[in-house]
């Protein structure tokens, strides 16, 4: 295995300070658009899937002894240390790691690939932040910026009326005005008309805001959302926990600390959630690995967390477009140590919308399980960051075809992976 000649092709396989540089050479090399995949990349990524299919006895094949000790840890399902983890980002083969991770994956849901009917409802993009990664932000009198009024968003939910969707996800920017009471009654005006929706609402960086403006704490904030109906939280505004590369891309928004609060405050309260990670930007795989041990830890103490999201920086309408993107290789590599170092988050999600259907389609292979949802053209954070997938949108037989070509089985599923039909 470890003669396979691949070592990573990011830049974030040394260590260097945040912001550091590579060569010209090695920046064209690492930042070629995510969805060209190259004749070597192919090879590598179909090696990699054939030996995850054939389950074969991995570890008379890895010469590295450091590897080959995590490898057989992951065989006996014991957790790696951050140091090992590490090591897996800088120096395990990538074909060993869709291996690996794919232990992994059966091991929490067998052949099984999920997904579930859905729709967004993205209120507005005025924000009061403007982060250097951020294409959604728009000023106010920005003839690209919106701002949907509550009958305007109940609109939307209405024109799923005749449609089998289970989960409506509310996410947008951080309006200056907008309050807790505001986006309860949002929530409870789309409770009213459809009960059983399932109302998937708001990252932790909204709740700060509209939470702090009310006055109160974290905890009676999340109640009253719970009472006027919230049933569980996104995962995002997470980026990078590592308090140095946050001030540097997102220095105006929530610390990791309160953002990991908020979320351990919402489980306590029996509201689940997801959670997410920004990569392929200034950070290096210390920050990653850190980035998911504290969200390990938290979930060790709460197991609310139902899904990692793992998203990638997109480089198209933002103030950092210059360091480009990471490549595929990458983004695999990526998909597969979360899926190894995770092992108390039983799902790992490839967010299609952002990668394009084809990535998200490879990671199956390298540890993910998960395929989000149909989405139907309702979401436009990353289109206008440049993701291929420019009007989102997948009918339940698009996802299947998806899911049975990479060899899995198609699994349709609510919001908290409760079975609604195996297809």
């Amino acid at each position: 295995m470890q003669g396979v000649p691949f070592r990573g092709t990011a830049r974030q396989c040394r260590e260097y300070p945040s912001g550091g540089k590579e060569s010209e050479g090695e920046r064209k090399q690492i930042r070629r658009p995510s969805f060209f995949i190259s004749f070597r990349e192919r090879i590598i990524v179909n090696f990699a899937v054939t030996m995850n299919d054939s389950m074969i006895d991995i570890l008379q094949y890895i010469d590295d002894p450091l590897i080959k000790k995590i490898a057989g840890k992951v065989q006996e399902n014991q957790r790696i240390t951050s140091e090992e983890g590490l090591m897996l980002f800088k120096k395990a083969d990538l074909p060993l790691l869709g291996v690996l991770a794919g232990i992994v994956r059966k091991r929490h849901n067998g052949n099984f690939v999920y997904f579930n009917r859905n729709f967004h409802i993205e209120p507005t993009n005025k924000c009061v932040y403007n982060c250097r990664f951020c294409s959604y932000h728009k000023p106010a009198d920005d003839p690209e910026s919106w701002e949907y009024s509550i009958d305007q968003m109940l609109d939307i939910v209405k024109r799923f009326d005749n449609k089998d969707v289970t989960e409506v996800h509310i996410v947008g920017g951080v309006h200056p005005e907008h309050d807790l009471h505001y986006y309860g009654k949002l929530i409870k005006s789309i409770k009213e008309h459809r009960p059983t929706l399932h109302v998937k609402a708001f990252s932790a960086i909204e709740l700060d805001f509209m939470i702090n403006s009310a006055g109160i704490s974290i905890e009676d904030g999340l109640r009253i959302l719970k009472d006027y109906g919230l049933d569980s939280i996104p995962g995002g505004g997470a980026e990078i926990f590592n308090e140095e590369v946050r001030k540097m891309i997102c220095d105006e928004k929530s610390s990791s600390d309160l953002w990991l609060n908020i979320h351990e405050t919402a489980h306590r309260l029996g509201i689940p959630s997801n959670a997410t990670i920004l990569y392929g930007h200034i950070e290096n795989y210390s920050h990653r690995i850190d980035h998911m041990q504290r969200l390990r830890d938290l979930q060790d103490k709460t197991g609310g967390f139902n899904a990692f999201i793992p998203l990638k920086y997109k480089k198209r309408n933002n103030i950092m477009s210059s360091i480009g993107e990471v490549n595929l290789l990458e983004d695999l590599r990526n998909y597969a140590v979360s899926r190894i170092y995770l092992d108390n988050i039983p799902h790992i999600k490839a967010y299609w919308p952002m990668s394009g259907k084809e990535a998200a389609q490879l990671s199956l292979s390298f540890g993910t399980d998960d395929m989000d949802g149909t989405i139907d053209d309702t979401t436009k954070i990353y289109s206008m960051a440049g993701s291929e997938e420019e009007n989102p949108s997948m009918t339940t037989d698009d996802i299947c075809k998806l899911i049975r070509e990479a060899g899995f089985v198609p699994v349709e599923r609510d919001t908290l992976y409760n079975v609604i039909k195996a297809w």
